[in-house]
């Protein structure tokens, strides 16, 4: 059950313990969008497209299709669940330049729906509900 905030549709700040969880690539190469300002605002580095840096989470969504972004997504969910002290901020990743729509991207994270810690967008959990295979 999901029964919890929703992302904003805009992150300007930071709450302590927050973590901006955004769609990069590979390379790190952090030049739009979302990634633009987790680089500038949030700490992640430039050349690093994986992971934890600062107070960023860098989910890869531009190196093929859906199946490509799914490890990484299930990875970050684990990691969201080792590290319960922190708060995890998903936007729409690759909902932007990577080209996505929310129903492509929004089911890879139905096992986040009951992890107290990740926060999503509204659009990723409607999706999810829509499905009829979760509980409301």
């Amino acid at each position: 059950m999901y029964d919890r905030e929703y992302t904003s549709e805009r992150i300007s700040e930071l709450r302590e313990n927050e973590i901006f969880v955004f769609g990069s690539n590979l390379a790190g190469a952090h030049g739009g969008g979302a990634a633009w300002l987790a680089y500038r605002r949030f700490g992640a580095v430039w050349g690093e497209g994986v992971g934890l840096h600062g107070r960023t989470y860098a989910i890869p969504t531009m190196q093929g299709g859906v199946d490509t972004v799914k490890p990484y997504v299930d990875d970050f969910i684990l990691f969201s669940k080792e590290h319960k002290e922190l708060t995890f901020l998903v936007t729409r990743i690759g909902c932007g330049i990577a080209g996505f729509r929310n129903e492509e991207i929004a089911p890879l994270f139905k096992d986040a729906i009951c992890v107290e810690n990740i926060i999503l967008p509204k659009e990723f959990v409607e999706n999810i509900l829509s499905d009829g295979d979760i509980r409301r």
